[in-house]
């Protein structure tokens, strides 16, 4: 296995110091500027995998900008791109926004970052900026030195002012869309977008509550139909979530008390990176690709 390893690293261009140690996954699909010429697919899971053909999200379209270029992250599934363009036009159709603000989505053939996300590897994850897009004639330097606004008040227990129908209105969107498996937002957000829903309801058990997501909300598509060796996350449970949502809220407001450490307990194991043996095995091609 090791050897095989080795021979693997050699023939995508030799990143290792040692003859021991292979180098990490995130070094390999970090140094990759490009997609592969190959056919559109996702392998793995979001947390564990890589893509193959992704398409570029143009930097500026007619309702949408692409932030934060210098990442190069703005690469993902072909329905990943075409989610990001409809969801705009929506968007762009809303009072004080001209569209949307587009943040990470993966890099060119996904797999683990350099810095930031554990997801966003295979080209289905979107992160949409809070901020209301009001300017898309932004220049790349403003792109990298403007950031989106915080919607949060109270560590994420209630919205703040910033927060507007419009947001309610393109997250409920985003998420009655049929390619889209849930959204993370914070559990403010959820709650009150609970709150002020009115008629049909279904959407909102894709809305998630997590922590963090104040700044922007997280988009993850489902496995695209066809797409052979992508993993699905498991469904969210039945109904609305909104009483789990108000259960986050009450712990924030409240928190319990800490659970008190066994001392007999093993010492937590240190997260361990990934290295390209630890990813499904189409990965390798996927960076050998050219």
């Amino acid at each position: 296995m090791i050897l095989r390893v080795l021979v693997t690293i050699i023939a995508l261009g030799g990143m290792a110091t040692t003859t021991d140690a292979a180098p990490l996954a995130k070094e390999l699909f970090g140094a990759k500027d490009q997609g592969s010429r190959q056919k559109s697919a996702a392998y793995g899971s979001y947390s564990r995998g890589c893509a193959a053909g992704s398409v570029q999200l143009p930097e500026t379209g007619p309702t949408w900008q692409a932030m934060r270029l210098s990442r190069n992250r703005n690469w993902g599934h072909p329905e990943t791109i075409d989610y990001i363009q409809d969801l705009s036009r929506f968007a762009a159709k809303q009072p004080g926004w001209d569209g949307l603000y587009i943040g990470d989505i993966s890099q060119p053939r996904g797999g683990p970052m350099l810095s930031g996300h554990r997801s966003h590897q295979i080209g289905l994850d979107i992160d949409i900026w809070m901020r209301p897009a009001n300017k898309l004639n932004l220049s790349r330097r403003n792109r990298e030195n403007i950031s989106s606004i915080s919607m949060r008040r109270s560590e994420g227990a209630f919205v703040n002012s910033n927060w507007t129908r419009q947001h309610h209105e393109i997250m409920k969107a985003a998420a009655k869309d049929k390619r889209v498996a849930r959204i993370f937002v914070f559990p403010g957000a959820k709650v009150e977008m609970c709150k002020n829903a009115k008629g049909n309801r279904k959407w909102l058990r894709k809305i998630r509550p997590w922590w963090g997501h104040h700044y922007h909300f997280h988009v993850r598509l489902a496995c695209p139909k066809g797409v052979r060796g992508c993993v699905n996350q498991d469904p969210p449970p039945k109904g609305d979530g909104c009483a789990e949502a108000q259960q986050w809220v009450n712990n924030i407001l409240n928190p319990p008390p800490p659970q008190p450490r066994d001392p007999n307990a093993p010492a937590p194991k240190k997260r361990r990176e990934y290295t390209l043996s630890d990813l499904p095995q189409q990965c390798a091609a996927v960076l050998q690709s050219q």
